[in-house]
């Protein structure tokens, strides 16, 4: 790895934290930051936005599962999550929350650094995954859009589809503009004609 990579570990065990920290220091080029205490988790992690997320905690409740993967930003940077103990309910809300990696009976010093590239992995291709699933999303809804606007036209024109297609896509063009775009348009004035 040739950059540093800036990880968070939230602990509130000082012994704790500090083996954990010489175990990932030991492990790769990190940059460590401990967070001991979980009030104003947000706002610390927020200031450090650290590549990484590192939880370790005996045993969870729901809340506090809830409150620190919502601190931590799931939806932006992995988060490691290590517990002794756990339940299937709190496994699945950890995994639902948007933890990437989440580890019972403990953290060993020996698991950190494997434990942090799958999470890394693991991220980034829920992360993927999200982008394709938005983009395939929008991609359907300017689809539609633009099915809408070429049964105006063809309604109006009285022209077939691909006629009224290619009327979309030229003046599109000549507008310098997204067909989509140029659809929508069409479809909001049509609603307010009629």
């Amino acid at each position: 790895m040739t950059e540093t990579l800036s990880i968070v570990v939230i602990e509130t065990d000082r012994e704790r934290a500090l083996l954990i920290a010489e175990s990932l220091r030991e492990a790769g080029n990190f940059d460590v930051t401990v967070i001991p205490e979980v009030t104003g988790l947000a706002r610390r992690i927020s200031e450090r936005n650290p590549d990484i997320v590192l939880i370790d905690m005996a045993s969870p409740s729901r809340d506090m599962l809830e409150e620190l993967t919502l601190a931590s930003g799931p939806l932006e940077r992995p988060v490691a999550m290590f517990v002794d103990r756990s339940d299937g309910a709190l496994t699945k809300a950890a995994i639902e929350a948007g933890v990437s990696a989440y580890v019972v009976d403990g953290l060993r010093p020996a698991r950190i650094k494997p434990v942090l590239d799958a999470a890394i992995a693991r991220f980034h291709m829920v992360h993927r995954m999200r982008v394709e699933l938005e983009t395939t999303r929008r991609a359907l809804e300017e689809r539609k859009v633009i099915d809408r606007a070429k049964g105006v036209l063809m309604k109006a024109r009285g022209i077939d589809e691909d006629a009224a297609y290619a009327l979309l896509r030229k003046t599109a063009m000549d507008q310098g503009r997204r067909v989509a775009e140029v659809a929508q348009a069409l479809v909001t004035a049509a609603g307010l004609l009629s």
